[in-house]
């Protein structure tokens, strides 16, 4: 009995270990070192000014994420440039002093966010090897050194072809072990072509995907819930909201689905926290049997599969708990609900203890630390508070200064909306305008010195079969190098299986010990790698791309299917048909969300080639669709109603648009044209032009433009927002002369 309980204490310290992510006094993570918006630190400060008491430094940044702190480091993600040359960034300041360290921008492209929701997410910085890692609001995952050099990026917007909205919400990277893990709603190829919230997985050090996982239904849309991983009942868990308004639990190594319970009619957006076996999580949109909006509620976590209302503690209904996440202190919940109330809610009963009005409007989350609550809000206001057990004492209330940042005609306080971050008794925090350090002038901020993350070793049987990578873009031709892993039933490291079982299904190939010889045939493909080990089978999937130039005319394709390589083609609901006699490719008449879609066609880091293809529009109601076709991320548009063709990479921001009065003819066969050349002096011209389909190409280009911040690589692909439909054909792809 002893020896048992002593394994067992092993067993629930190396879960503890697994759960705190960095040195003392880091917030690597935008929740911070335990993904649960509570600092360990004792000491913080209690008041500050802006006239000086306890305010270390100030520095003209602002933002809506969260900063991030590892070892001297800070790091902010936010805007730079405006109109035609607005960016996303990340700055990396020194912790101590708040001087400027370097930054590192890129660009916006393929996506629908409006400019003032640029820089949505934080990043993540990872204690083990010192990097950060950036999800942007294109979808685009960047990892950096500590000294802002570029390690890899993987655009996940033309490999996955996410689901982007003007919301611009985008979910913030997590670091697990030797994984990176983000979240998007996606619709791909094959077997993942329909639109789900998936969870991709990648190797922290080379990009390499690990696991992708779909472990919910459809997204009503895109969701920014933060990911937190917890220990329950002995297993790991990645739990987070989902976009189909679901809470649900991933086993964070392997991405299998382990539980999801469905409390709300859209998407979710707050953190889950997790108190022994209970999981405590909120939302502020309609619930499922009732029309009343917004719940917080205790779920059993310890639960499997598709959870029902017996998983539920207790549910206090009607709490707009919808945008900031919760904290727990003891057996006291603290929240901020939407209209910037912040509640006190007893973990086992779910009964209200308190509540106190910060503001109008609440976005930021809770920090807890020392005993102390620190929270902005929209109004403008920055709070220390001390809670109690039956009410809340306001230590500190500092209204920010006037923003720059706000309506011309109308000044109002900085707003808040993002969380503070706590480091090295110091609490840092972001407004519009500006990022704040309170606390004492100086700090310890070391350097930063390398922490690897205890993960518990797996045991017993296996019962899982990774392979890895598991999503891969080839050429003919190419070799790679696969590993079959096998993890137990808690999701859990065992070993790499060098016996396993290989085999190629839909891929023209040899696959013998993992590796993997894509036959050099200049076609396109898509398929299936499989490994097999004791009963188990694990599978990759690859699409391989041949080289330029191609010409498409759809012959070889069946009517009805759609070039299987082809990225959201499927959910777009794009087919191979026949019009006056020969084959086409149709975008059919679409109502839904899906009748705007992009796809992509080829690999990310394509460069320096031109694209055509013929296009006609239907006409319906006096109502014509757009289509264009996609050149390294910028968009060659015929914009139907509108009677013009435009050049853009980022829709939304006007000023990056070039566009001339063309006059499209419903039901009629027009040519587009867009060339991307790298000049010789290194910068990107742009031009397009249209004409009536067989009638002589025009000399003269209608869109020629040089992009003062181009775009150096990208997918060729197909553009359309069509809700009664649009025709191609004849496609042509090659590289430029």
């Amino acid at each position: 009995m002893l020896r048992r309980s002593s394994n067992l204490f092993f067993c629930l310290a190396c879960l503890t270990l697994a759960q705190q992510i960095g040195s003392a006094g880091d917030w690597p993570d935008w929740r911070g070192p335990d993904r649960n918006g509570v600092s360990r630190e004792k000491g913080l400060p209690e008041k500050w000014s802006l006239g000086g008491q306890h305010l270390a430094w100030k520095a003209p940044y602002g933002g809506r994420s969260t900063p991030v702190v590892l070892g001297d480091h800070l790091y902010l993600q936010n805007t730079a440039g405006k109109g035609e040359t607005e960016q996303e960034r990340i700055l990396c300041l020194n912790a101590d002093t708040g001087k400027l360290l370097w930054e590192y921008r890129f660009n916006v492209f393929q996506s629908d966010v409006p400019a003032h929701r640029v820089g949505w997410a934080s990043p993540v910085a990872d204690p083990e090897t010192g990097n950060v890692y950036v999800f942007g609001v294109n979808n685009l995952l960047t990892a950096l050194t500590k000294d802002g050099k570029k390690l890899w990026e993987r655009s996940i917007t033309e490999e996955f072809s996410p689901f982007t909205t003007h919301g611009g919400r985008t979910v913030s990277p997590i670091v697990d072990g030797n994984l990176v893990i983000v979240s998007t709603p996606t619709a791909t190829w094959g077997t993942q072509a329909n639109r789900a919230q998936r969870f991709i997985a990648l190797d922290k050090r080379t990009g390499d995907i690990v696991w992708i996982s779909t472990p919910g239904g459809r997204p009503y849309d895109t969701s920014y819930a933060p990911m937190n991983i917890v220990a329950v009942n002995g297993m790991r868990l990645l739990v987070t909201g989902g976009a189909d308004g679901a809470a649900l639990a991933l086993k964070p190594q392997t991405g299998e689905p382990v539980w999801n319970l469905v409390i709300a009619k859209r998407g979710l957006n707050t953190g889950i926290v997790v108190s022994g076996k209970y999981a405590i999580l909120s939302h502020s949109e309609e619930n499922l049997d009732t029309n009343e909006m917004g719940m917080i509620a205790a779920v059993d976590a310890t639960g499997k599969g598709k959870l029902g209302r017996e998983s539920i503690k207790w549910a206090v209904k009607g709490f707009m708990g919808g945008f900031s996440s919760p904290v727990i202190d003891g057996d006291r919940i603290y929240q901020a609900d939407n209209s910037s109330n912040l509640f006190a809610f007893d973990l086992e009963t779910g009964r209200q203890l308190w509540k106190l009005n910060l503001g109008t409007i609440q976005k930021g989350s809770v920090v807890f630390g020392d005993g102390k609550i620190y929270i902005g809000s929209e109004s403008g206001k920055f709070y220390i508070l001390r809670p109690h057990a039956d009410h809340c004492e306001v230590l500190n209330e500092v209204e920010l200064p006037l923003s720059d940042q706000g309506l011309a005609s109308q000044k109002i306080p900085e707003p808040v909306v993002a969380s503070a971050a706590v480091a090295r008794g110091r609490v840092y925090f972001v407004s519009s305008d500006s990022l704040y350090a309170i606390g004492p002038r100086r700090t310890p901020a070391e350097p930063w010195k390398p922490v690897t993350q205890v993960i518990e070793p797996g045991q017993g049987a296996p019962a899982w079969v990774q392979v890895a990578p598991t999503e891969m873009v080839l050429k003919p031709g190419d070799t790679v190098q696969l590993h079959a892993r096998l993890y137990d039933a808690a999701g859990r490291f065992l070993r790499e299986e060098n016996s396993a079982a290989w085999s190629l299904e839909g891929l023209k190939g040899v696959v013998a010990d993992g590796k993997l010889a894509v036959a050099p045939d200049k076609v396109s493909q898509a398929g299936l790698i499989k490994a097999t080990a004791g009963g188990l089978t694990g599978e990759a999937r690859a699409r391989v791309i041949p080289p330029l130039p191609w010409n498409e005319t759809f012959d070889a394709y069946p009517l009805g299917s759609v070039p299987p390589h082809w990225v959201s083609a499927t959910a777009g609901r794009f087919q191979v048909s026949e019009l006056d006699g020969r084959k086409v490719l149709e975008k059919l008449p679409n109502e839904t969300l899906f009748k705007r879609m992009r796809v992509f066609m080829g690999p990310s880091d394509w460069s320096n080639y031109t694209v055509e293809a013929d296009i006609r529009i239907n006409e319906k109601r006096r109502q014509l669709g757009d289509a264009g076709i996609i050149a390294q991320r910028y968009t060659l548009v015929a914009f139907g109603n509108n009677q013009r063709l435009e050049m853009n990479s980022w829709q939304p921001e006007t000023a990056r648009a070039v566009s001339a009065p063309f006059a499209w003819k419903p039901n009629t066969w027009y040519r587009l044209k867009l060339r991307v050349e790298n000049t010789s002096n290194g910068k990107k011209r742009i031009r397009g032009k249209a004409w009536l389909a067989g009638e002589p190409e025009p000399e003269g280009w209608l869109i020629d433009r040089v992009d003062p911040i181009p775009n150096q690589q990208g997918s060729p692909g197909l553009f359309a927002d069509a809700q009664f439909g649009v025709y191609f054909a004849n496609l042509k792809v090659r590289p430029n002369q």
